[in-house]
């Protein structure tokens, strides 16, 4: 199973991948994206950096405990490799030697244990994924100045996983200082780009760490991530010179084939998808919520929306991952007769209001709109509450806003916990809880297993089959993420699928460039 499960994960990012030709690469010049999100901080245990919204920055700032491949499969990082006891209780780190943060400071246990006991300490203030890794461990025990073991709670066959996203990014202990938290931290890490400039939902400007560790052949002087969440915008500024690579609305892809750029369709195992809050109002009722699944015509959304860069779902699984099950894929066939039928069987036969917190994009707006107007057909009104795509965490903070989020979900690489955020007790998109009890169930079953583990697979499929039944999430239409770029001057551009984000540490441009 390890094996089929690399396999397809190989398969999906190999299909994004921009081929690496024999060329030069233009060292001085600047990588320039426009970006449909931004970061509000950089602080990977803030919840706005939880959801992979902007993860380019972070990747590119902070290097990782264990290192997730493009595939998604874990790998040496700052930790040069791992061992686990044979209960999954205790996880031993040995870490790299020789490496410094940004200012110089050296990488050490205790800068493991200042980053641990900060991100511990944060508790419920941090993201859903921090929150989670760190009520797993129960202590942490630092054995000289490269070993480092944490002993668990229980068994959790997914840590390593965990340690190569938000909870293993490692921040130099000068920017944690006190309670630093969110923007009041100063972003020093080990990554390959040190931060030059940073403005809140404007600009992260960042120059090439010549210290890098790992190396820099290839790597642009600097990378600056503009926010700039007009679809229209982004696309002037890459035809004007302002930008080499932008983010690019599907329904543009014609347009931008058309002017001579190079468009670059990278799939992804992401998806469109509706967050309900079960706790407000009709949708606690599992009847309106599988009313809501028959009431959308994804077949329609995908054609109209995304010039074939996305196909209809059901389900949280590209039907290439191996925890993919076909048998619910068409279990809400667009029925909007159906639809009503459930509704009245509620006690809504003459409909009702949804408050649908909408993430101010033009590609958001889009689809917001087209699911006004099929939910608007059997009755149910959307009105949209609309907001900076920062403030999304708005949904599950205390007071959550909204009835609904609409929102992209890119994903982790494990996909335990990728059906625990979006489904679980806790998760970070369920401020009204999970769907069922027997979810859970299988969430925790699925934790106590390894991800070697032949059984976890049926645990997983049981999983989605509940999912689908309970309707705990409402996925719509797949996402590929779609850039454009001067033709030919873009390179190494490839699918990272541990993210909804890719990792743009690695992309190049091509020398006679800019």
């Amino acid at each position: 199973m390890k094996t089929s499960i690399r396999s397809w994960l190989l398969s999906v990012c190999l299909a994004g991948a921009t081929p690496a030709f024999a060329v030069d690469y233009n060292t001085a010049a600047t990588l320039v994206y426009f970006d449909s999100a931004g970061n509000e901080t950089l602080d990977p245990a803030e919840p706005q950096n939880n959801s992979s919204f902007s993860h380019e920055t972070l990747l590119a700032l902070y290097d990782t405990l264990i290192r997730m491949d493009q595939a998604g499969v874990p790998g040496p990082g700052l930790a040069e490799s791992w061992t686990r006891n044979a209960d999954l209780t205790e996880l031993t780190l040995k870490l790299r030697k020789g490496v410094k943060f940004h200012d110089g400071t050296p990488f050490d246990s205790q800068s493991v244990k200042h980053n641990f006991d900060r991100m511990a300490a944060l508790g419920r203030r941090a993201s859903g994924s921090v929150v989670e890794t760190f009520n797993l461990i129960q202590s942490v025990e630092y054995i000289g100045d490269d070993t480092v073991k944490l002993k668990l709670k229980s068994a959790n066959g997914q840590i390593e996983y965990w340690l190569g996203g938000n909870s293993g990014m490692m921040l130099g202990p000068a920017g944690t200082k006190g309670e630093a938290f969110g923007g009041t931290i100063t972003a020093i890490g080990t990554g390959p780009y040190k931060l030059k400039k940073f403005e809140a939902n404007v600009i992260t400007s960042m120059v090439r760490s010549d210290d890098y560790w790992g190396g820099t052949a290839g790597r642009p002087a600097g990378f600056d991530h503009h926010y700039v969440p007009d679809g229209r915008a982004r696309l002037n500024a890459l035809r004007s010179g302002q930008a080499n690579i932008v983010t690019l609305d599907p329904r543009a892809i014609p347009e931008a084939k058309g002017a001579g750029l190079t468009v670059h369709v990278i799939d992804k195992n992401a998806f469109w998808d509706i967050y309900p809050n079960l706790k407000k109002g009709p949708l606690g009722d599992v009847r309106i919520r599988r009313a809501i699944m028959h009431a959308i015509d994804r077949e329609a959304l995908g054609d109209a929306l995304t010039n074939g860069s996305g196909k209809a779902t059901q389900q949280v699984w590209s039907p290439k991952s191996p925890f993919y099950v076909k048998d619910i894929e068409n279990r809400y066939p667009f029925d909007q007769k159906k639809a009503r039928a459930l509704m009245a069987e509620a006690g809504f036969k003459d409909g009702f209001e949804l408050s649908l917190l909408l993430l101010n994009t033009s590609e958001y707006r889009l689809l917001a709109e087209a699911l006004q107007a099929n939910l608007g057909e059997v009755g149910i009104r959307l009105k949209f509450d609309v907001v900076d795509v920062s403030q999304f965490p708005l949904f599950f903070k205390q007071p959550p806003r909204g009835d609904i989020l609409l929102a992209r979900y890119g994903g982790r690489s494990d996909p335990v916990q990728s059906v625990y955020e979006l489904v679980g007790t806790g998760g970070s998109y369920t401020p009204g809880g999970s769907a069922s009890p027997r979810t859970d169930d299988l969430l925790n079953q699925a934790r106590g297993m390894a991800a070697t583990d032949p059984r976890r697979l049926g645990v997983m499929h049981d999983l989605a089959r509940e999912v689908s039944e309970m309707v705990g999430t409402m996925p719509v239409i797949s996402r590929a993420n779609v850039y454009a770029a001067k033709a030919g001057c873009i390179l190494d551009l490839q699918a990272y699928l541990p993210s909804g984000d890719d990792r743009f540490n690695d992309v190049k441009i091509a020398a006679g460039c800019k």
